[in-house]
């Protein structure tokens, strides 16, 4: 997988290149010629950024998937007036 590297006048005047690019890899923006923002396919992205299960898909899980786990019980006192001075 390679990349492209386009100067930001060139990302300006022909966006559509850009993104055709993103298909052999990143698409490197420079402003006055230093790296500042990178291109690419929503798919790179994904895998980039990894797709961990959702919270719904946690509090979802059936009960045969069930965690053992036990809490420790409190003790001593579960509250306490706040101080105050």
């Amino acid at each position: 997988m390679g990349s492209t590297t386009l100067s930001s006048r060139e990302f300006n005047q022909d966006a559509s290149r850009a993104k055709k690019a993103t298909a052999g890899g990143p698409v490197f923006i420079t402003d006055r010629g230093r790296p500042a923002h990178v291109l690419m396919s929503i798919e790179d992205y994904q895998k980039l950024v990894g797709k961990g299960a959702s919270i719904i898909d946690l509090l979802s899980a059936n009960e045969h998937d069930a965690i053992d786990f036990e809490a420790p019980r409190a003790s001593g006192e579960l509250f306490r007036p706040a101080d105050l001075s």
